[in-house]
């Protein structure tokens, strides 16, 4: 593997993250009911823990409320805890099997609180970014510990996979004031 080989595959794991932030961006609605902002909740089926959309099917009442059908009849109230437990401040209520979710209006607290939840998205996505270019960068130390390619080249390949993860960090950060003000907006 060359040095262009490594910058390029970097390039594109980060380009994926990128896309991956912007998916879990769509997910947090700004007052509308989304069956997609439950995606993130997990539960505990048979003792491990999977997505809402693998136990329930997850539909829309109306804009304002979320219904949760489960496959099952004893994870009702599994799925509920969930939704209480996440940091999406939802409140689900039971009706027999369906458990509605009705979307709160956003007051400023749900405002910030909804802030943080982006916040917290973002910081993971440059936790992602920061990864890619530490593997990149080993394998290009590794490269140059083999003699495969020179100091110079090792130490530009460092600067450029650096100027790379700066743009790609750039990019969240941008991303993530844009669906702030989106949020704050009334």
């Amino acid at each position: 593997m060359t040095i262009a080989d490594i910058k390029k595959t970097a390039e594109q794991k980060m380009g994926r993250s990128i896309e991956s932030f912007k998916a879990e961006l769509q997910k947090i609605r700004t007052g509308r009911a989304h069956p997609g902002i439950l995606d993130q909740v997990q539960v505990e089926y048979y003792g491990s823990h999977v997505p809402i959309s693998q136990v329930a099917n997850v539909t829309l009442l109306d804009s304002r409320t979320i219904s949760v059908q489960p496959w099952e009849k004893g994870m009702g109230g599994k799925i509920e805890k969930a939704i209480r437990e996440s940091d999406l401040g939802l409140n689900p209520a039971a009706q027999g099997d369906l458990l509605r979710v009705p979307m709160p209006a956003l007051t400023e607290e749900r405002r910030k609180d909804l802030t943080k939840v982006v916040r917290h998205a973002s910081e993971d996505a440059k936790i992602a970014i920061r990864n890619l270019r530490r593997d990149a960068n080993e394998h290009a130390r590794r490269l140059a510990k083999d003699k495969e390619i020179t100091e110079d080249e090792e130490r530009r390949s460092l600067d450029d996979l650096q100027k790379l993860t700066d743009r790609t960090i750039g990019e969240v950060d941008r991303l993530t004031s844009a669906k702030e003000a989106e949020i704050m907006a009334v």
